[in-house]
């Protein structure tokens, strides 16, 4: 580029004038900006720190920068960030000059130049380096007045980056001090700097946390004082923007709004000291006649209430702030308006707002307000200035009058039917809801005049006839497809303002404003052409939203709008008189009903056909309904003949009855309801007519709800009922799920005989699915019983005969209901212990198996789950069955068909094998010793049984920890007592079976602690083994093909060997560590046949297995700090064990005494018969030893123990039959 003063440069560009021309020419041409102005950034730095160049030409040249750099800042910036270090240099220079210049303009232009320079170089090096320069200039200049340049800069800096605030606080926060020493200096420039400051410093939250402390000591009296005393626009507005900003937080609202804040001035500040408020200081503002100051005012006034207003709002109102607010309602600032409603809004949720009678001051401002806003565009006015009125209307106290005239309560009135006509949806909520709290309390001046009356009737029906024109409009629109999306949405947004929206709002609307008025008007007056607008309002938002008419007709019928409807029918049409009404009365009533026939509750939905012939009827009929109840009772009861048209009216009224009895609308009296049912049904079968399902289903609905328990119907309308019943293909088309139906159909042979079966299953069919919780619950308990269960419950006590039906529907319904009725049937035997039905269900369940069973073949497909159900019921019966009962014939025969089923099924036949072995093993357990023998020879007779239990068996080894697992236990269990009732009666075997006894073994040896059961069942098995003497002529105890040879010597303990026994009893003493009580007996039992049977082949080893020192830690291990912790069943067995084979290494005599001193002592009372037993037989074997060395203690026990007779420790049969996780147990099976 050429030098500055060449003069084709100047001819080019003759606005080239803001160059140092005795300098430029040495500068690079980079730093020329390329378009107009064609500055030089190099001449404007040597310009700038020119000494001699004039304050004036300087202050031209950086006004042409901040042009340049507005206008270009792109191309600016490139030249500045050219070069950091010239950049750091401007900023310098600049700074420089801000604090050495008096020239209020310089200063604020140097100031602009440096905010966005630093601002859009964004390097945080120049950021900070600004604020080191900040920091230095305050510290070392002593003038405060010199510093405001530079306190201006930080506010304006802090407000341009807002992170910086936090910054400024941690890293330089003495700088607090020379701020808050400003605050006291008498100039409200440096003031009104600092507190704008502030004000953005507070504005950080981190930064104001930690601030807290500051505000606290220092500076919350000191901007008190400078915000009471603040004469200067300026540092008014900073003043109230500080304050905005600390009323953000709890704590500084606490400080501020204390009762009173002293101004603690310094001495170099001119005012007094004295006491003020807040309230008081912002009342100060509100009077001012700057919009600004009221505007902020109101703003932070606010800010405080937002935080509590039931804490803070009766200081502003003991301020009078509402009335001077009220006052601002009359501006023609619409951000003023705005802010004066969000502020009185808040200070309606204190009562004292009222009760000092502000409302009645400030209500004609309201009003007025509110109609001039309505003239304006503002929506967001509207909603705030209606939620206002609304808010004050629902709010004022009954005893204080609101309106002083009539004619501001006309004006109000206007207003809100002006508003409720507003386009906008939230405009239009707003003043529904305002029309609501206007019309509820009645706030006009005579509320209970007849005048007065007249007029909110009137204003009710202006209101609604702007609803209807609204709903018109819907219904208008429903065809519309452009009408249906709001085509301004964007495509990926979620669709608003549909007409869908704005349908479903005015249903909203309807339901929670409109039908509320209208009801608590019609307590005072019932005018026709309002009811006829309300009714033509419901019957068109069944059109509008059909989605939700189901649920809407729903609500409506439960709220008695059926009478509602009837009643106006009946008072205002009479021949032609307002037809109108009547008109629409019964076009409610159609649409209504037939939403309730179509989405019904407790029956099924009707067909198309059956809907179209109701629809027909309805439409016909209801016209000519216009008479009260007792006139509709007779009409319906007439018995003479009946032409046509008249029955269509008489069908018409019994669905409206029908109606309103589903929905709790009882305006009709029973007994004379059902005396007018019984004379229509008789008045159809003297005619000849069959009703249609629809009339056949209400009138046995309203004959069931109607019938009083004592009252039985006449046998006529029975018979007529039932000819009805018997004309319709399946009863679910007239069924009505309630329990009075039910009832009705069971109580009534004639009806039970014929429909008992199908109305059982529809009303299982119907019912929820709650009855799982039931069937969870142990059989010692009582269940809570839902409502439902309570009429079956009575039905089936006063006739059990049901039983055999609801059996029926077991075997033959769905599964789903079939299982609801068997945990029914459960829940019935567990309620009514009391009710012997143990024959009638055997019996029958006797006849479905030998119908099932009658051809030797497989069990069919598709009855097996149905089938498991009913011998779960066998089972539950049977457990209910006291022990010691001879076996009767029946009893007999169904345990064959019992046991030839299960040899039918496979072991993957869990369902059914199950409760079948819970049955059989129970049989053998509850009866006498001869039955059992019957019993057993039974079982044993049924080689397909064997053979499956010996596929169960070996099943064991592989499926321990299967589901199956219960089905194992019952097995094993099941084996082991045919096993000992074979070898007791030495019965006739038909089939052994083989287990393998290494798997018995090693299965008790290195045990599975998750089954229990299970083990207790093959501890069960193995202790008949050992009994018998590995003897048994139906069990085969064999070993593994995998078995080494038998060790010389070994024969004498086969089939087994020394190690399998110190194994097992390992195995014994681990299992005795799990503290399971079913499965300790299960082992001591065990353990005294397995010492007997060594005892017996090898006393030696006998002796070595009962003398081990493990027994007598594992005898220590099994007592617990309890009180008596010898006297357990299991832990006596096992010291009478020690004591036979006199192991005294384990337990010492003077232990033995011990146990005997410790019963003595104890309460024979609280002790279970099983411990009282294994009490005795301890005490026995200690006297045939010998050991009873204090005779006293002998003799004492030996007393209690007489005086307790034997029946008082034998089994109770309740307490020994249990069933453990679906698994038939008898405990003294497995103690014994």
């Amino acid at each position: 580029m050429a030098a500055a003063g060449a003069p084709g440069l100047r001819r080019r560009d003759e606005d080239v004038v803001l160059l140092l021309e005795r300098a430029h020419y040495r500068h690079d041409p980079r730093w020329l900006l390329p378009v107009a102005p064609r500055l030089c950034l190099a001449c404007t730095l040597e310009l700038l720190q020119e000494q001699g160049v004039s304050l004036v030409r300087k202050k031209h040249m950086l006004s042409c920068f901040r042009d340049a750099l507005v206008k270009h800042t792109s191309l600016v910036m490139q030249l500045v960030a050219q070069d950091q270090e010239v950049c750091v240099y401007f900023i310098s220079m600049l700074f420089g000059l801000l604090c050495s210049v008096e020239d209020e303009s310089v200063i604020d232009l140097c100031v602009e130049v440096v905010i966005q320079l630093t601002t859009q170089v964004k390097l945080e090096q120049i950021t900070h380096y600004l604020l080191d320069k900040c920091h230095k200039e305050l510290c070392n200049t002593p003038s405060m007045r010199g510093r405001l340049a530079t306190m201006t800069l930080l506010g304006k800096l802090v407000d341009a980056i807002p992170a910086l605030a936090d910054d400024l606080v941690m890293e330089h926060s003495n700088l607090m001090e020379h701020l808050s020493k400003g605050l006291v200096y008498p100039n409200e420039a440096v003031q009104s700097s600092i507190c704008y400051l502030y004000g953005k410093l507070y504005s950080s939250p981190v930064a104001a946390k930690m601030l807290s402390g500051h505000f606290r000591e220092k500076l919350c009296p000191l901007f008190f004082s400078i915000l009471e005393s603040a004469q200067a626009k300026e540092l008014q507005i900073n003043c109230l923007g500080l304050l905005r900003q600390l009323l953000k937080y709890d704590l500084f609202v606490s400080l501020l709004m204390s009762k009173s804040v002293l101004v603690e001035s310094a001495k170099t500040i001119k005012a007094s000291q004295g006491e003020t408020s807040l309230p008081l200081v912002l009342k100060k503002f509100l009077l001012s006649r700057d919009e600004i100051l009221q505007v902020a005012s109101t703003h932070c006034i606010t800010a405080v209430l937002v935080h509590s207003p039931v804490k803070y709002a009766p200081a502003f109102i003991h301020a009078d702030i509402p009335e001077f607010l009220f006052e601002h309602l009359s501006s023609s600032s619409e951000v003023l308006v705005w802010s004066t409603y969000n502020c009185l809004i808040l200070l309606t949720e204190e009562p004292l707002f009222f009760s000092k009678c502000h409302t009645v001051y400030g209500i004609e401002a309201v009003v007025r307000s509110l109609q001039g806003s309505l003239k304006m565009t503002n929506t967001e006015l509207h909603k705030q200035g209606l939620l206002l009125f609304a808010e004050i209307l629902t709010r004022q106290p009954e005893e204080i009058r609101l309106f002083t005239s009539s004619a501001l309560c006309g004006d109000a009135g206007r207003a809100l039917q002006e508003a409720v006509s507003s386009p906008v949806l939230e405009v239009a909520t707003e003043a529904v809801k305002a029309i609501s709290a206007f019309l509820r309390w009645g706030h006009a001046c005579s509320r209970n005049s007849e005048k007065a009356i007249i007029r909110r009737g009137k204003f009710l029906q202006s209101t609604l006839e702007g609803f209807r024109k609204a709903c018109r409009l819907a219904v208008e629109f429903q065809n519309e497809p452009l009408a249906q999306e709001n085509p301004f949405t964007a495509p990926s947004a979620e669709k608003e303002d549909t007409l869908e929206a704005f349908s479903e709002f005015l249903l909203r609307a309807c339901d929670s404003l409109c039908i509320p008025l209208v009801m608590t008007y019609l307590e005072q007056a019932t005018h026709p052409a309002l009811m006829e607008t309300f009714f033509s309002i419901l019957y068109n938002l069944f059109v509008i939203v059909p989605h939700m008419k189901e649920r809407f007709s729903k609500k409506l019928a439960s709220s008695c709008f059926i009478q509602l409807t009837l009643e106006l029918k009946a008072k205002f049409y009479s021949g032609s008189s307002d037809s109108s009404l009547n008109q629409v009365c019964s076009s409610f009533l159609y649409y209504m009903c037939l939403n309730l026939l179509s989405a019904p509750e407790k029956t099924r939905p009707p067909s198309q056909d059956e809907l179209s012939a109701v629809s027909e009827l309805l439409q016909y009929g209801l016209p000519q309904i216009s008479s009260r109840t007792p006139e509709n009772l007779a009409f319906l009861s007439d018995r003479q003949y009946v032409e046509e048209a008249a029955r269509q009216r008489q069908y018409c009224i019994l669905i409206l009855f029908y109606l309103a009895c589903i929905y709790e609308d009882r305006f009709v009296p029973a007994a004379q309801l059902l005396e007018a049912v019984q004379s229509f049904l008789l008045s159809l079968q003297d005619q000849g007519e069959l009703p249609p399902p629809v009339i056949c289903r209400a009138s046995i609905y309203l004959l069931a709800i109607c019938q009083d328990k004592d009252s039985v119907l006449r046998e006529t309308v029975v018979s007529a009922i039932r000819k009805f019943l018997e004309s319709i293909s399946d009863l679910y088309l007239v069924y009505t799920h309630h329990p009075h139906l039910l009832r009705f159909f069971l109580v009534y042979p004639e009806l039970m005989s014929r429909f008992g079966h199908r109305v059982l299953e529809l009303w299982f069919s119907f019912e929820g699915s709650n009855y799982e919780e039931l069937d969870d619950v142990p059989f010692a308990e009582q269940p809570t019983l839902p409502p439902s269960f309570t009429d079956l419950f009575q039905i089936l006590r006063s006739s059990p005969s049901i039983l055999l039906i609801l059996m029926d529907l077991i075997y033959s319904s769905p599964a789903d209901i079939a299982r609801k009725v068997l945990i029914v049937l459960k829940t019935f035997l567990k309620k009514n212990e009391d009710i012997q039905v143990g024959s009638l269900v055997r019996g029958h369940f006797l006849f479905t198996l030998q119908h099932l069973l009658v051809e030797d073949v497989v069990l069919p497909s598709g009855v097996s789950e149905n089938l498991s159900l009913l011998l779960n019921l066998l089972s539950l019966v049977q457990l209910r069955t006291e022990s010691k009962q001879e076996l009767d014939s029946m009893a007999m025969k169904l345990l064959h068909q019992v046991s030839k089923l299960c040899g039918k099924c496979s072991p993957s036949d869990v369902d059914i094998l199950q409760p079948s072995f819970n049955f059989l093993y129970w049989s053998l357990h509850q009866t006498t010793p001869s039955s059992q023998k019957r019993v057993a020879a039974v079982l044993l007779s049924c080689t397909d049984l064997i053979e499956l239990l010996e596929k169960m068996l070996a099943l064991t080894w592989t499926e321990m920890d299967s589901p199956r697992n219960p089905l194992l236990c019952s097995a094993w269990l099941l084996t082991a007592s045919c096993s000992a009732q074979q070898h007791h009666g030495n019965l006739k075997v038909h089939q052994t079976l083989s287990v393998e006894l290494d798997q018995i073994l090693k299965a008790l040896s290195f045990p599975n602690k998750k089954v229990a059961l299970l083990l207790a069942a093959i501890l069960n098995f193995l202790r008949t083994a050992l009994q018998q003497n590995f003897s048994s002529v139906l069990v085969a105890l064999v070993h593994s093909g995998s078995r080494p040879p038998a060790a010389p010597g070994s024969s004498v303990l086969a089939p087994l060997e020394a190690s399998q026994v110190l194994s097992l009893v390992v195995g014994l003493q681990n299992l005795l560590v799990q503290k399971d009580p079913l499965l300790s007996q299960a082992c001591v039992g065990c353990l005294e046949a397995l010492l007997d049977y060594l005892n017996a082949r090898s006393p030696d080893l006998a002796l070595h297995v009962a003398s081990q020192p493990w027994n007598r830690f594992l005898l220590f291990t099994l007592l617990d700090a309890g009180e008596n912790p010898f006297l357990r069943p299991e832990i006596l067995r096992l010291i009478t064990l020690f004591v036979r084979y006199q192991s005294s290494s384990v337990f010492s005599h003077e232990e033995v005494g011990q146990v005997l001193e410790a019963a003595v002592l104890a309460d024979f009372s609280t002790l279970s018969n099983t411990t009282i037993r294994a009490l005795r037989n301890f005490f026995l074997q200690v006297q045939s030893m010998g050991l009873l060395t204090d005779h006293n203690t002998a003799q004492t026990l030996q007393a209690s123990l007489e005086g307790c007779s034997p029946s008082t420790f034998s089994a109770q049969p309740l307490q020994d039959m249990l069933c453990l996780g679906g698994v038939a147990v008898s405990l003294s099976h497995i103690r014994d």
